[in-house]
């Protein structure tokens, strides 16, 4: 109900600035979306931060399996910042968020000084990963209006997987300069905890298990078992196909069952990247997130490779 009635009271708004400029009504809706954010990055007993399409769907679907079965709730229910602990207070609110408006409310824009005194949960992923991952996201899932107010590319269907991952305004650019803020900004944050998706597909367990800890929710080998259960690639599909989650609006719901690349849940391959490209493009990637990526989340190729030799 509460996400419905958010809905209509966006629409509403921007059915009165309907006549405004067009950057006008994006700045104000970006306004108030940040303003949005804040109540609840301020309520959160632990907040979730993630570039688009770095596995938070995935870890999101852990823990509201982790919650349900700890608190016998219904499968049926993807955990949301307070739906859970409305049911139950023991289930902490947790605010998941790409922080993409924030800023337009608190004016925070070079720094995370809006997060200093929370609980935070980073989740990080290789960028190549994530902006292949977005491209296919924008070209089959994102509304027109998100494109807009994110500064996506619109009307340019024919545009390349490459194209779009060196495009300054959504492929790695974009995602580099998230990350590297952030980086630079980690060590004022109180509580921090990073998460790399690739430890997550390697020990899903361990990973889940660092995570409830850090909430304040310790989860035992039982628990933890089911949720890696549920939160299966497979299971996650069937789930999307079959609408399981339908009551969390379009976050969980394909919109063409018969393409694959349309699903939320698609490949989750580690370095799937390098299937869509040549060995030139592969290299102008890495090169790029090797010049321009901070070294503090080991994905400098230059140093992964220098790790592997070591090992």
């Amino acid at each position: 109900m509460r996400v419905l009635l958010k809905k209509i009271s966006r629409e509403l708004t921007l059915l009165i600035l309907f006549f405004l400029p067009k950057e006008r009504k994006i700045a104000i809706e970006r306004h108030q979306r940040g303003k949005e954010e804040y109540r609840k990055l301020r309520l959160a007993d632990a907040v979730i931060v993630s570039f688009g399409k770095s596995g938070r769907t995935w870890l999101r679907v852990m823990l509201s399996r982790f919650y349900q079965v700890r608190h016998g709730l219904s499968e049926r229910h993807l955990i949301g910042f307070d739906n859970l602990h409305r049911r139950n207070q023991e289930i902490p609110r947790l605010f998941f968020t790409h922080d993409n408006y924030l800023k337009d409310y608190t004016g925070n824009a070079d720094n995370k000084s809006d997060y200093y005194d929370r609980k935070v949960i980073l989740l990080v992923r290789n960028p190549a990963d994530t902006a292949v991952s977005q491209y296919f996201q924008w070209k089959y899932r994102m509304r027109d209006r998100k494109k807009s107010i994110n500064q996506y590319p619109q009307g340019m269907e024919d545009l390349s997987v490459y194209d779009f991952v060196m495009d300054e305004k959504a492929g790695l650019p974009k995602i580099i300069g998230f990350m590297n803020i952030w980086a630079r900004e980690m060590d004022h944050i109180e509580n921090i905890l990073i998460v790399r998706y690739e430890d997550m597909r390697e020990d899903p367990g361990t990973a889940l298990k660092q995570v409830t800890s850090f909430i304040g929710t310790e989860a035992n080998d039982d628990q933890v078992e089911e949720a890696i259960r549920f939160a299966s690639i497979e299971n996650m599909r069937n789930m999307e196909s079959n609408r399981t989650f339908w009551l969390s609006g379009s976050r969980m719901v394909t919109r063409d069952k018969s393409n694959p690349d349309a699903y939320k849940v698609r490949r989750a391959k580690v370095g799937g990247y390098r299937d869509y490209f040549d060995d030139e493009q592969i290299r102008q990637v890495e090169d790029y997130i090797n010049t321009h990526l901070s070294p503090v989340f080991g994905y400098n190729t230059n140093q992964q490779h220098s790790e592997q030799a070591g090992a």
